[in-house]
């Protein structure tokens, strides 16, 4: 228990979790207390497809990762690798000839942004190779873009024949997103960290600024007196900002998860992050598209789906697991409540797995017998552009890091790194000001608001 702190954070998520160590373990911060109702990490955070990847349409999500990327690489080598860091890249295939070319306009474009070279290979002996070593030091960064038919079908046979192109970003891969969180969160409560299971309930100002935190424990209502309060409550950020009387621009966006054991093995042990970049026509019989379209809940799933739709290997050695993701379902961005335990929906390994097909053909072995298939999922708190909020709140010695959506994993590192710095004083990388809750004052980022079409997210 505490009854003073020099910061009280709201969370135990990964951010939350992330920005404790870089308070206590980075610049040596005592009594820095974290809140969280349930168990730390495990609400949203162990939810994750535990990817992470530097390639963005954005200057500033580059720049973010880049960094996030350096720290996640650094603790890989001080650990031994316990956070099981790989960088197998992430596989983007398209059948769409004029995809292909905006890709080529694209990837340059990201390129020159940060993210690494871009390589062009239009012939079947170019010198191109995957990566599926687990020394990530090895890997190459940038990007490379296959442009050939024969190229891609040598190094990726698991493809649908009419895949026309592939683009393979390098300076991806994925982590084991619980090792990272218990890494940091050990780390942080060596370093004096205190955790307090509870609810914060109010958050006490006087004269204009943060005062105290009111939290409800089992044992009664806890009082702390702090001059600091962070709100990293993940999907919870609306309801702990309504909280400080600061309407954040966040919604909430559920999204599914599929892990189930590919016994066929048709996606590949050493394969990237495979991802199918066009909409997708779910290859129904007649009868089931005739059902389908006779009722309005169900009319939707005959018609074209969203692009999207992504899977990987899971495990080592003998595993077989595969993760299976798609968000096809159409959001409501005023969303910003979210509920647990999380509704899951029945049908969305076979909708998923069927949309899957349309990748790696071979899975369509699987359709009349589905495997038995685990499902879980979170919520991705998001702003309208898809950038996170990280930064001071118009409530002195009010702080807000969240609407990670679904790259919380791969971001919190240099989140944290950059809301510390705001937090202690420190100098301000050139981004800061990209992810500042006051951007949205701003009419010039208003406008530029108005017009952004690329988010990102998968």
């Amino acid at each position: 228990m505490a009854s003073t702190a020099t910061v009280v954070i709201c969370g135990a998520g990964i951010a939350g979790v992330a920005l404790a160590h870089q308070l206590a373990v980075t610049h040596g911060w005592r009594r820095v207390v974290l809140v969280e109702a349930g168990d730390p990490l495990a609400l949203t955070s162990d939810k994750s497809t535990e990817c992470y990847r530097n390639w963005w349409p954005d200057a500033a999500m580059v720049a973010l990762m880049n960094r996030s990327i350096d720290h996640l690489e650094a603790l890989a080598l001080a650990s031994a690798n316990r956070i099981r860091l790989n960088r197998r890249g992430y596989l983007y295939a398209t059948a769409d000839r004029q995809r292909a070319e905006q890709w080529q306009t694209q990837a340059a474009m990201i390129a020159r942004n940060g993210a690494g070279p871009l390589r062009i290979h239009n012939r079947i002996d170019a010198d191109y190779q995957p990566y599926t070593g687990h020394d990530w030091r090895d890997a190459p960064d940038g990007a490379d873009l296959l442009l050939d038919p024969d190229l891609i079908r040598r190094h990726f046979p698991a493809l649908s024949p009419a895949t026309v192109a592939v683009l393979h970003p390098r300076r991806c891969g994925w982590l084991s997103a619980q090792q990272l969180g218990a890494l940091l969160l050990e780390e942080a409560r060596n370093a004096g960290v205190l955790l307090i299971r509870g609810q914060v309930t109010a958050v006490a100002q006087t004269g204009g600024r943060v005062s105290g935190v009111a939290v409800a424990t089992p044992g009664g209502t806890q009082l702390i007196a702090t001059p600091r309060f962070v709100n990293a409550a993940g999907p919870h950020l609306a309801a702990i900002g309504d909280l400080l009387g600061i309407e954040l621009p966040v919604h909430n966006q559920l999204h599914l998860k599929a892990a189930f054991s590919d016994s066929l093995g048709v996606v590949p042990r050493t394969a990237p992050l495979l991802i199918w970049s066009d909409p997708i026509q779910l290859d129904w019989n007649e009868a089931e598209r005739h059902e389908l379209r006779a009722d309005p809940a169900t009319a939707w799933l005959a018609n074209p789906l969203p692009a999207g739709v992504h899977c990987r290997p899971e495990g080592e050695g003998n595993s077989q697991q595969v993760l299976l993701l798609w968000d096809y379902h159409p959001h409501d961005h005023y969303t910003r409540t979210a509920h647990f335990p999380v509704p899951l929906d029945d049908t969305f390994f076979e909708i998923a797995l069927r949309g899957m097909t349309v990748m790696l053909p071979s899975l369509r072995a699987y359709r009349d017998r589905l495997p038995r298939a685990y499902l879980d999922g979170g919520y991705y708190t998001c702003t309208p552009e898809n950038r996170p909020l990280i930064g001071p709140l118009p409530l002195e010695g009010a702080f807000v890091i969240g609407a990670l959506a679904g790259y919380g994993i791969m971001a919190a590192v240099a989140a944290a790194e950059l809301l510390a710095a705001h937090i202690v004083g420190g100098p301000l990388p050139a981004y800061a000001a990209d992810f500042h809750p006051a951007r949205y004052a701003d009419p010039a980022y208003r406008e530029q608001l108005a017009h952004w079409s690329e988010t990102g997210q998968l």
